[in-house]
């Protein structure tokens, strides 16, 4: 590529972290973007095989939450290690099905600690999904923002509940299992290859088994990267008002909080 084709794309990188404007070295990328790609595609495998660590994931969200009022700390604390029925990484990723579903007995322990609790309206789920970076690096400043924000809304909070193997509709089961109104988990998602970090959230009204990927919102993307804590749980504390009060959640429920401009998305010419 020559030097004014490479000086026409420049402009773009910094609004992108794509693979773009490369270069070659005959029919062939050079050994610099090669070994790039290699350390991305890595990073990508690491972050969905590597094993969350609960006891610390646990202890960096109570930290978080320290100076919470007590009322919230307690209704959190202590959080409740659950595991999906996949038993273990290899089987979690060859059956999806068994990520969405919890054991037997730990549904029923969940049944029993919700009927000596106040009625739930909200349940704090965090899942390490298909990436435990995401979780350990965002969950913890994700919840702490976000708990502030229901404790505001005068919501009735579960106990914060840390699956393992957990797959998006394993909520499903907790929320049911706790009778609650409606669930909101922190999952890490699939890693891209210049995104190994990045944060779900999805909110499902009604939570049961059997629910659609129809019937819940998703904020995706959330990381240093994409989207900020802030803009994530604004959007998030506007979707679970909105749907507590309408009775229902997905893609009925639409995210109007927020119109596209260039001080939103930083990106002049997209707009």
């Amino acid at each position: 590529m020559d030097s004014s084709a490479s000086d026409h794309w420049s402009a773009l990188r910094e609004y992108t972290s794509a693979r773009i404007a490369l270069g070659r070295a005959g029919v062939a990328t050079n050994t610099s973007v090669n070994l790039r790609f290699q350390l991305d595609h890595a990073k990508a495998r690491d972050a969905v095989l590597q094993a969350l660590d609960v006891n610390t994931l646990a202890d960096d969200c109570a930290t978080m939450l320290a100076n919470s009022n007590g009322d919230q700390h307690k209704q959190l604390f202590p959080a409740m290690q659950l595991c999906s029925l996949a038993e273990d990484r290899h089987c979690y990723l060859q059956r999806p099905d068994l990520g969405r579903q919890l054991p037997e007995t730990q549904w029923q322990a969940l049944a029993e600690h919700a009927a000596t609790r106040a009625p739930i309206d909200v349940a704090l789920i965090i899942g390490d999904g298909l990436s435990s970076v995401a979780i350990s690096t965002h969950a913890a400043p994700v919840l702490a923002a976000l708990t502030s924000g229901l404790a505001e809304l005068g919501l009735q909070l579960g106990p914060l509940c840390i699956a393992r193997q957990a797959r998006v509709a394993l909520a499903d089961d907790i929320g049911e299992a706790l009778g609650a109104k409606l669930t909101v988990i922190l999952i890490g998602e699939r890693p891209g290859l210049s995104s190994p970090d990045s944060l779900g959230l999805y909110i499902t009204h009604s939570p049961k088994r059997g629910r659609s990927d129809a019937e819940r919102n998703c904020i995706s993307n959330i990381r240093g990267a994409g989207m900020s804590y802030q803009h994530a749980v604004n959007t998030a504390l506007y979707l679970i008002r909105n749907a507590l009060a309408k009775g229902y959640s997905g893609i009925n429920l639409k995210d109007d909080s927020a119109t596209l401009s260039t001080d939103v998305i930083g990106v002049p010419f997209l707009k």
